[in-house]
Formats: structure tokens, C-alpha cells, sequence
């Protein structure tokens, strides 16, 4: 017989956890072979070499015929010793200054006003299955009269300024807000307000679907701890739905700042104003709105990064958390006669 190891009473057995491998599989498709991996990777290079071929014969070609990589076009961009050099770029640089100032600010007030409407629409709903048991019954009635006037206005102003074409918005906000005294001698309040009124009702949507799709344990278990209706969606809903929704947030803050091109309507000098101001003394517009364009494709793919990094720092924070509260249960119940 083999004596087994014991432990002195109340220690407990550590072991360390066991991690679980299983292979990267999909349920959706079988792993690729390796006769389907060199199918893949000619079929890339031949279609990659196709696509380098069109566009030199299409883009490139068509373009070297028509003279617009002559030094004559180019040379305001990227030869300093050009007349129009400095100057070019002191007001390119002041469009972007104005482009990136117009969207910071709309962004802000977007996630604010955005995330105050979603949190207003998710209460008035909540507010609506009340039915004020304890209060008189005429008090009751305008509570519950009230509570359905305001979810009417609340969805009638989002489905109106969601449907709303941007441009029209920012369009009757610099023609219709001076009419009400608010005359603003800058126009970027204008273009402020105009991409606030739309891009708040989209981001007020999206954190209320990314609300009202959680698990409605959610809701029971902040309920069975004496949470208030205001104290759930603050502190229970809110954070889940900005963490799972966070894709489409970055997508429409993306949006957001591609809209501050639409501020030539009322005569914001942004980026896209400058240039198209630019061409009428250069005469170079495929020139001036490629470097536009590559100024917009570097601030999202940096707004796109910054998202992803983002949502990879909440994931680990979940995963970690996860991983803590797994030791401590299986510390605990490894411990004869702890309490968890």
C-alpha cells in the first residue's frame, strides 16, 4: 500500500489552474490545406499584379498623357523654391486647423448630447410601464400623459433630424438660427451645431439599441440590490453598451469628421473650402484634392487605430477581471469551510 500525501487541516491546496488549448477551428468552414493555401496565394498575386496593371494603364497612363505630373501642376505642393509654395501651405495648414477644431468640438458634443438623449429615450420608457401605484389617480394619469407626450417628442425629433440630409441641416441652422438672435460671428458654431444635431440622435440610437440588447438579467440583478432605474442605466447599462458598441461609435464619429467638408454651405473655410479656393488661382484640382484626401485618410485611419486600441485595452480589463474572480472561486472552494 502507498500512503497518500495529506495536508494539515485548514491549509489549502493550491494547484495552479489547468489551461484548456483547443485547436483555432471554425465551425463555418474546414481549415484551409495546403494545396488550398497555394491555390490562395497565386490567386492573390495574379490578382494583385492585375489590379497594379489596370491602374497603370487606366490612372497613370491617361493621366502622364494629360500632363498631370508636369512640375507645373506638382510644383506649388512640393517644391519650395515654387512662388505659391509657402503660401499654399500656410492655408492648407489653417483649413486642416479648421477641419480638425470643427470636429473635435462636434465629436464632444455629439458623445455628450448623443449619450444625455439615449439615456432620456431608455428612462422614458421605463417610465412608461410605471403605473404610480400609492398616488392619487388624477396624478397619475398626467404622470403617465407626460411620460408618453415626451417618448413621442423624443422619437419624432430623432427620426426627423436622423432622416434629415446633413447638408439641409447645417444649411437651415446658418440660415434660421440668426433669425432667432443667435448670430454668431464664426461660422464653425454654426457647422457645430448642424453635425451635433444630427450625429447625436445616430450615436443616441446606437447606445440605446447597445442598451436594450443586454440580457435582461442585467436589469433584475441591479433591481434585486436596491438600484434605481437612473442608477442601473448609469452605472450597469451605460458602460456595457459603450464597450460592445464601440465599432459603431468610432464609425460614426469617422463620419462625423468627413461631414466638415459640407461647410462650404455656409462659407467655413475647412480643408476641402481652401483647396477648392486654391484651384481657382492654380488650376491643379487633382492635384490640391489628393493631398485633401490623404490628409482625410490619415486622420481616420489614426481615429480607426486609436478605437482598436481602445477596445483591445477593455477586452483585456474584462479578461482579467474574469480571470481574477475565477482564482478566487476556486481558491475559495478549494478551502474546506470558507465562505464565498
Amino acid at each position: 500500500m502507498t500512503a497518500t500525501p495529506t495536508t494539515p487541516a485548514g491549509t489549502a491546496a493550491k494547484r495552479p489552474p489547468r489551461r484548456l488549448t483547443t485547436p483555432q477551428t471554425s465551425v463555418l468552414y474546414d481549415a484551409p490545406g495546403p494545396r488550398a493555401k497555394r491555390i490562395t496565394l497565386v490567386a492573390s498575386v495574379v490578382i494583385g499584379i492585375a489590379i497594379i496593371a489596370g491602374a497603370w494603364l487606366f490612372v497613370i497612363e491617361p493621366l502622364r498623357d494629360k500632363g498631370q505630373f508636369s512640375a507645373e501642376l506638382w510644383g506649388p505642393l512640393i517644391d519650395p523654391s515654387n512662388a505659391s509654395f509657402t503660401l499654399l501651405w500656410q492655408r492648407l495648414g489653417q483649413g486642416a486647423q479648421a477641419t480638425l477644431a470643427a470636429a473635435v468640438l462636434s465629436i464632444l458634443s455629439s458623445l455628450i448630447f448623443g449619450t444625455l438623449l439615449a439615456v432620456v429615450r431608455i428612462q422614458l420608457k421605463e417610465l412608461a410601464q410605471r403605473r404610480y401605484v400609492g398616488l392619487p389617480a388624477p396624478a397619475a394619469l398626467v404622470l403617465r400623459a407626460l411620460t408618453w407626450v415626451l417618448n413621442v417628442v423624443t422619437r419624432v425629433c430623432v427620426e426627423i433630424f436622423r432622416g434629415l440630409p446633413v447638408v439641409i441641416t447645417i444649411f437651415f441652422v446658418g440660415r434660421g438660427l440668426p433669425g432667432f438672435g443667435l448670430d454668431f460671428s464664426n461660422p464653425l458654431w454654426y457647422l457645430v451645431i448642424g453635425l451635433t444635431i444630427y450625429n447625436m440622435v445616430v450615436i443616441a440610437e446606437i447606445l440605446r439599441s447597445g442598451m436594450e440588447g443586454l440580457p435582461i438579467g442585467q436589469r433584475e440583478a441591479a433591481a434585486s440590490i436596491g438600484l434605481t432605474p437612473t442608477q442601473t442605466t448609469r452605472l450597469v447599462l451605460l458602460p456595457q453598451a459603450f464597450r460592445i458598441m464601440l465599432p459603431a461609435l468610432i464609425s460614426q464619429l469617422v463620419v462625423v469628421l468627413k461631414d466638415t467638408s459640407l461647410a462650404f454651405i455656409i462659407s467655413y473655410e475647412e480643408l476641402l473650402n481652401v483647396a477648392k479656393q486654391a484651384t481657382q488661382l492654380l488650376h491643379n484640382p487633382i492635384q490640391l484634392y489628393f493631398v485633401v484626401g490623404l490628409f482625410f485618410i490619415l486622420v481616420n485611419y489614426s481615429l480607426s487605430k486609436l478605437a482598436g486600441y481602445v477596445q483591445r485595452r477593455l477586452s483585456r480589463r474584462g479578461s482579467s477581471i474574469s480571470a481574477s474572480e475565477d482564482a478566487a472561486t476556486t481558491e475559495a472552494v478549494a478551502v474546506p469551510g470558507s465562505v464565498t
